[in-house]
């Protein structure tokens, strides 16, 4: 039985565009190619669609999506917030349809020129600094210049160092594993282009303590999924993927990306919260999981995850990366694809194609073992993660 009650349910397709940084096409012919390349992949016509579940931050309607892809009707439609701790929350929402009944085939998908385009990345846009509920966080940060995601997340980053004692090589660890991930994977931005951490160590400050190596991407493309109840799943052209656990959570005193009022920044209760539910959902704990794709939006949310969701103690995770642990042959193998750091940025739904590649055993960069993969989305927000596992 399926987490959330009835029926058990599997992604059967992924389909993404190429990561750009110019796509040269609209917003909507991305989310269209996409979605089809993932239909394409499940071997299932977009006239069997009946559900859709993306991201408030995305421009392409529901219904102009399912008009360009022939979609005649929909039973089902959701969004979720907070960017990208959206993510895997999108997949939840489709899950959730498919094991209740509501829809049988969910088609989930995010598609922006967020490097053309809208650039997050520049600070907040006209309509977040509008007077609203949703934009009252900003007046007591803006007036202290802390207007772009990276400002923000230094904030939490240079308390974690001082907290514990780790240093910038310590996050340099991580966007240099991410690059020499992306440097063997073909649909990788920095596709053969790795580095080292002298090179980390060199790239110049944005917002001290992060580097320009410790920020992900501003990335063009598309990416979709397809999911579908597991009995069908096994009569479709592709390897399912199960969907054992999903979890969405918010935690005490959250704002978005700036809780600093909090007795202790240096880790995410609603992390922590997700961990919980998500290891009491699957039956599984930390040591069960083979491998993990953790939202590395910033490379400091890639050490306060590891820490949060169990795998390792509170300022260990400086340790636990530096011990190999996230290589390939380590004990969790981590952001095989290259992360949002090395192949593409698209609010964290690459990571989820990827793993339910490491589980299908088709990633580019695969470890020994991966029956069991946790995906988180963005932390520092409200946020979501899964796990998937092989239909055994």
């Amino acid at each position: 039985m399926s987490p959330f009650g009835g029926r058990e349910v599997a992604v059967v397709g992924i389909g993404a565009t190429e990561f750009s940084k110019k796509s040269g096409r609209s917003e909507l012919s991305l989310a269209v190619e996409a979605s089809l390349a993932a239909l394409d992949d499940a071997g299932v016509a977009p006239e069997e669609v009946t559900g859709m579940a993306t991201f408030t931050m995305e421009t392409n309607p529901e219904n102009m999506l399912a008009r360009s892809l022939g979609i005649p009707e929909l039973a089902f439609f959701s969004r979720v917030g907070f960017g990208g701790g959206g993510g895997c929350g999108s997949v939840l929402h489709a899950a959730m349809a498919v094991a209740t009944g509501v829809a049988d085939v969910v088609l989930v998908y995010r598609a922006f020129n967020e490097r053309s385009g809208r650039r997050f990345g520049q600070g907040p846009p006209p309509d977040k600094v509008a007077v609203t509920t949703e934009n009252e966080y900003r007046s007591w940060v803006n007036p202290h210049g802390l207007l772009t995601p990276a400002q923000q997340t230094a904030m939490v980053a240079q308390r974690y160092l001082h907290a514990y004692g780790a240093t910038s090589a310590d996050l340099g660890r991580v966007s240099v594993l991410s690059r020499k991930h992306a440097a063997t994977n073909p649909r990788a931005w920095f596709h053969g282009r790795p580095i080292t951490l002298e090179e980390h160590q060199a790239s110049r400050w944005i917002a001290e303590p992060l580097r320009l190596l410790d920020c992900c991407q501003e990335t063009d493309g598309g990416q979709a999924l397809v999911l579908t109840t597991l009995e069908r799943a096994r009569h479709l052209r592709t390897t399912p993927v199960v969907v054992r656990a999903a979890a969405q959570g918010i935690g005490p005193d959250q704002h978005t990306m700036v809780s600093y009022y909090r007795d202790d920044i240096t880790h995410f209760p609603e992390v922590a919260g997700i961990a919980r539910r998500l290891w009491a959902q699957s039956g599984l704990g930390p040591s069960d999981i083979d491998a993990a794709i953790l939202y590395d939006h910033f490379t400091p949310y890639v050490l306060t995850q590891l820490e949060d969701l169990g795998f390792c103690g509170e300022g260990e995770a400086r340790h636990f990366i530096a011990d190999g642990h996230l290589e390939l042959t380590g004990s969790l193998p981590t952001n095989t694809h290259g992360g949002q750091l090395g192949e593409g940025y698209l609010h964290g739904m690459n990571g989820i194609a990827e793993g339910v590649r490491l589980v299908r055993g088709e990633s580019t960069n695969q470890p020994a073992r991966s029956d069991h993969v946790l995906v988180t989305a963005g932390a520092g927000v409200p946020t979501s993660a899964l796990v998937l596992g092989a239909d055994r």
